[in-house]
Order: structure tokens, then sequence, then C-alpha cells
């Protein structure tokens, strides 16, 4: 039977070659590699190349930007119409975090400082050595890593839905207010029902999908479960533990 998620995904990916971004892999080191969408003028196949891979990309001559998705869907589908808006006149790069979209690692570090390591390391291999960071929740966290341990590399940040750092007691506190034992149970839902609630505390003004589209969600979000839940278990921090909070220079929204 067809996904109703993924089988509109070609077609999304055509629009966004179209818009003027493709696919590119980056190997950061053997075991760990990241999937982008980068500016298609950084990327000239030659005629003994058939793979994009294949083709080392040149430095963007727009101003760069990066978008880091959070943990509901990957890269281009999070950011796909901000990608038709901006592209003409920003290098737009878009990267699948690790276990999400084909992006995979087998160290095991799940820590959001490893995600930006991880991106920051794919993105000097690009050619980019500054850029415009733009965060949403997950991604969020990721982004202030970035800032904080590459401060150099970020010209300005945008950051929504997200907090700096999550301790034990906030989590534990904010998710048994709402009925949930854990962020896996949460965020990683096993059944329509679980996957509605998550909907319905997402978004403002919740719509009505039928329960064949939660059922093909469900299916998409299957990939790498356990190491998602690793992911979320390495974002909460002890209370005890010393949360640094960046001295930020750039602009920030």
């Amino acid at each position: 039977m067809v996904n109703l998620v993924e089988s509109p995904k070609p077609i999304l990916y055509g629009l966004m070659k179209l818009a003027g971004v493709i696919p590119y892999t980056v190997e950061i080191e053997p075991g760990t590699k990241i999937n982008f969408w980068i500016p298609k003028e950084t990327l000239k196949k030659t005629n003994k190349s058939n793979k994009n891979s294949d083709v080392k990309p040149k430095k963007p001559t727009k101003p760069a930007i990066l978008f880091i998705h959070g943990f509901a869907a990957e890269g281009i589908v999070t950011w796909q119409f901000q990608v038709g808006s901006l592209a003409k006149k920003y290098s737009i790069y878009i990267p699948d975090l690790l276990f999400f979209g084909g992006s995979y690692s087998d160290k095991p570090d799940r820590s959001p400082a490893f995600q930006a390591h991880c991106l920051v390391k794919s993105l000097r291999i690009l050619g980019v050595d500054e850029f415009v960071l733009v965060g949403f929740s997950y991604g969020g966290m990721v982004a202030f890593k970035i800032v904080e341990e590459y401060p150099e590399m970020v010209r300005a940040m945008v950051v929504s839905g997200s907090v700096l750092a999550m301790t034990d007691t906030i989590s534990e506190s904010n998710l048994n207010r709402i009925g949930f034992k854990s962020s896996a149970d949460l965020l990683l839902p096993t059944s329509v029902i679980g996957l509605k609630t998550l909907f319905a505390l997402s978004v403002h003004r919740p719509m009505w999908f039928p329960n064949r589209l939660f059922k093909d969600y469900l299916e998409v979000m299957d990939t790498n479960r356990k190491e998602k839940a690793e992911l979320l278990e390495g974002l909460v921090t002890s209370r005890n533990e010393d949360v640094t909070i960046p001295r930020l220079q750039q602009v920030f929204v």
C-alpha cells in the first residue's frame, strides 16, 4: 500500500531542485555521514562524474544560511517553503541531523554537541566559513551548541521553540503535567492516539487528518527509533550540572 507521507517526496525533491538546491552526502569520517541539500551552483559535475558525491563543492558566492530541523521531520520537509523564498539571494544549506533522513553515525555520542560538531565539520568540507544560523525545536538546541563552540562562524542566529538546555527536573515536571513519563513517549509515539496528542500539543490550531495519514506518518517516524530515543536521553542534563550560557556577540532573534 502506498504511504501517503513518503509518496509525495519525489515531487517535493523535484521542486527543491528547481528552486536551486540539490542533495549531497558528506562523509565526515568512516562511519559518519550527513545528508545535505546544498546550492546547485556550488556543485558543477564534470562529464566523468555521475553522482553529486563524486564532486567537491565550491565555496558559496552568496551569504549562507544553515537551517536545522526539529524532531518531527527531516530537513527539506521542514524548511521547503524557506527554500523557495530565499534561494535566489542566499546560499541555502539544509542538513538532516544524525539518524534523520539517511544521516548516520556509528559513534556512541548522542549529544547536541556531537550533532553540532558534525554539522560544522560538514560545512567546512562544503567550503562554508560563516553563515546565518536558523534552528527549530531540537535543532535550536543544536544551534545553541554551534554558537557556543564555533562563534566565529555564526553571523546571526534565529531560534524558535527551543531552550538552551533541558534539566531532568524541568523535563520531568513538564512531561508529568501533560501525562507522559518520558520524552520518547511524547516525541516517538507508537499509536495513532499518541501521534494525535503530539500533533495537538505542537500546533496552535490543529487540523483534521484521516487516521490513515497518521498511521503512515508513524511508519515514517519508526526509522532509527532506538537511536532517536537515545538522542532524547542525551538532551537532558542533571539539575546539578552547570549549563553554559554562551555570550552571543551575534544578532539574535
